[in-house]
């Protein structure tokens, strides 16, 4: 088919290179503008714009489809489908009937649970037990449209979100490939989304990252997973320089919140401890425990905060 794809960030690569290898005729790759990135503030294009053009696809960065050249714009590629992943723009009723046989997105979550920004970060958080990728046909209710194609997965008791992330961006390509080629056979069976077990996966607030050590250790854990590597949970040493976790486990324990058990970085919690094993010091490099412990570490008796 002739294909328009919409994706931004690195979760969207696969697909786009899954749908290539395809055979899919991709007329144009949709992205977001290049923003500033790094020390510099230099202007980077997204993950998808650099793999668009490795493959020699023209790349389009409309800011948004408000304006009517740009609603134009699509609809002369005269695409038969758009595969969307990703892509965090929010697209008007013309954009969605652009393409001949409309517009499929894929997201990281078992829909109708997740609909929204965050939704490998919250299914981690919560301690789901398992998630899952879902491509469905899309509307103009945000993530609400019928699903076409699915997979579960299982959340592993370490799993990071930056390891789901992954996993489910290698997982979800060859789904979207699937649920294409079912739409061009005209044999796509699409389910409505139930309501019941609805939730919205809101982008994660900066007052969520600070580790709260008055709560239960394994909370502390799912949080600590949950924002992993991005954007980091974090808290302050007793001096006040800001250290995030990126790994921790829950252990047995007891004492005052924030308090070293002992001198290999168990940290009580409000119920139980946590055994912290991947540590990063602002504007240093993530380390494991050991290698923190040997630098300035933590001693028995000291504080977090």
């Amino acid at each position: 088919m002739r294909i328009v794809f919409m994706g931004a960030p690195a979760f969207a690569v696969p697909t786009l290179r899954a749908v290539v290898d395809a055979g899919h005729e991709v007329a144009a790759v949709y992205t977001q503008p290049p923003r500033p990135a790094g020390r510099g503030k230099k202007l980077r294009p997204t993950p998808v714009a650099e793999a668009a053009e490795a493959l020699g696809l023209e790349v389009r960065s409309p800011k948004n489809f408000k304006m009517e050249a740009d609603r134009a714009a699509l609809a002369a590629l005269e695409a038969d489908a758009a595969a969307v992943v990703a892509y965090g723009l929010l697209l008007p009723q013309a954009a969605l009937d652009a393409p001949r046989l409309g517009c499929f997105n894929l997201h990281a979550s078992l829909l109708p649970r997740w609909r929204g920004a965050a939704p490998i970060h919250r299914a981690v958080m919560a301690g789901d037990p398992v998630t899952g990728a879902c491509v469905m046909r899309m509307t103009l209710g945000l993530d609400e449209g019928p699903v076409i194609a699915r997979l579960e997965t299982e959340i592993g008791a370490e799993e990071t979100t930056g390891e789901l992330f992954e996993r489910l961006a290698a997982l979800g390509a060859p789904l979207m490939v699937e649920a294409l080629a079912a739409v061009e056979r005209g044999a796509a069976v699409e389910t409505p989304q139930p309501e019941e077990g609805a939730l919205y996966a809101g982008k994660i607030d900066k007052a969520e990252a600070r580790i709260d050590w008055s709560r239960p250790a394994e909370e502390l854990d799912r949080t600590i997973r949950g924002l992993a590597p991005f954007p980091g949970a974090w808290c302050e040493t007793a001096e006040g320089d800001r250290l995030k976790i990126l790994l921790a486990t829950p252990e047995e324990g007891d004492g005052a919140p924030g308090e070293a058990l002992d001198d290999a970085l168990l940290i009580a919690c409000g119920e139980g401890a946590l055994r912290l094993k991947r540590l990063q010091r602002a504007g240093k490099g993530a380390v494991s425990a050991e290698d923190f412990q040997r630098g300035a570490g933590l001693s028995k008796g000291d504080r977090l905060r």
